[in-house]
């Protein structure tokens, strides 16, 4: 059988049309948006808000506030990658089942093998007696934050030396590790920050409290069918994709990648970067693309989706990733990568271009930048991941409009 060519602008017809990032698909349902993409990154909390509101009709940032923390039709959740994510709860279920069950047996032994060079003699008793005391003051006195935790239970509030001898090398309080525990094991939540949409100090509450039901959901089920059901999803939102991009986005093994291709049914198709995989479905899409232009936040999703980006991001343009192969924020033009932005301290978005844009393209970035600006008004932030162009962007003079 032959194997069915997909070029590279038919893969950012593709990602433009499935992503929300043409003006036709854009919409006001964050819901709907966070879906597009599978999940929303959440290392950096400006990046759930900035992604949702680029894809948005009518930006607006208290609508994702009411998503994530009166609706809670949205969850956060640690999954793929032991990243941080945003999700429906029934793709946090997904997630959890394929992803995070091993991550959380991962990072249970690591606590205690923190916990043993502390000095504890018996680590797993002692872990499992604080998982116990934390869950009722999550009971008794959630949301409530890491802090105040340690304040309440200041017997789990004893230093841990974290990545001794690595030049992050730390220490974290142990009741700080005990609650990241339960979040992993999706017996405690994440809400809201504790002070604005760019605070990463969130309160913490029970899951059975915050997403009644969502708890017995994330338990049960196969672990081996929900990796095939996600690898479906993510071909879905991001085919075709290599084992090399599907392995990178969900953190697995590639044993289990190959395991999770065949189990969804995908179908081998050839690409600019090789062999990849699809769904059967995109061999009838229709790949015209409509023009457009985004500035994404740094960490997106569509930005970050996958690990060969050729496709997308021109020679050149390596300064928007920093060296770990995070990405900064992101200048697009009709599915390709095309310069940097950052928010100077006066509040006005800076631009540096990587490949050649028309003038009139530039005028749309132009007013998109401005329209960013409008979003962000008198809230000023830094990236936490910011790409290695990002510094000297900012440092430069502003240059005068053409």
């Amino acid at each position: 059988m032959a194997v069915r060519p997909i070029t590279d602008a038919g893969r950012r017809a593709l990602l433009a049309r499935r992503h929300r990032l043409t003006p036709g698909g854009r919409t006001d349902d964050v819901v709907a948006i966070a879906r597009s993409l599978v999940a929303l990154h959440s290392t950096d909390p400006v990046t759930v808000y900035l992604s949702v509101l680029a894809r948005m009709r009518a930006p607006d940032l208290e609508a994702v506030s009411t998503a994530l923390y009166a609706d809670r039709s949205l969850i956060r959740h640690h999954a793929m990658r032991r990243t941080l994510w945003v999700a429906t709860p029934g793709n946090v279920t997904l997630m959890h089942r394929a992803c995070t069950r091993k991550i959380a047996a991962v990072e249970r032994r690591k606590t205690e093998a923190f916990l043993a060079k502390a000095g504890i003699a018996e680590p797993g008793d002692w872990l499992l007696d604080a998982d116990r005391k934390v869950a009722e003051v999550l009971a008794e006195h959630g949301p409530v934050t890491a802090r105040a935790i340690g304040t309440l239970l200041p017997e789990l509030a004893r230093p841990l030396s974290l990545a001794e001898g690595k030049p992050y090398a730390g220490t974290q309080g142990a009741h700080s590790r005990v609650v990241t525990g339960l979040g992993f094991d999706g017996e405690a939540v994440r809400g809201r920050p504790s002070g604005s949409w760019i605070n990463g100090q969130y309160a913490w509450s029970r899951m059975v409290d915050w997403a009644p039901g969502l708890r017995a959901s994330m338990h049960s089920g196969s672990s081996v069918e929900a990796q095939g059901e996600l690898a479906s999803l993510w071909l879905s939102r991001f085919g075709p994709g290599t084992e090399r991009d599907l392995a990178w986005w969900m953190g697995w093994t590639l044993g289990d990648t190959r395991a999770a291709v065949l189990a969804c049914g995908a179908e081998p198709v050839t690409t600019g970067s090789g062999r990849a995989w699809a769904l059967p479905s995109e061999a009838d899409e229709d790949l015209d693309e409509e023009p457009w232009v985004a500035l994404l936040p740094g960490l997106d999703p569509t930005v970050m989706g996958w690990k060969d980006r050729g496709f997308y991001a021109p020679a050149g343009g390596e300064t928007a990733w920093d060296s770990y192969g995070n990405a900064g924020p992101t200048v697009w033009v009709d599915g390709q990568i095309v310069g940097a932005w950052g928010q100077a301290r006066d509040g006005g978005i800076r631009l540096h271009y990587f490949a050649e844009v028309s003038s009139r393209r530039r005028r749309e970035v132009e007013r998109r930048a401005q329209e960013v600006a409008d979003w962000l008004g008198q809230t000023r932030f830094s990236w936490r991941f910011p790409g290695a162009i990002n510094a000297s962007l900012l440092a430069a003079p502003e240059l005068p409009a053409e």
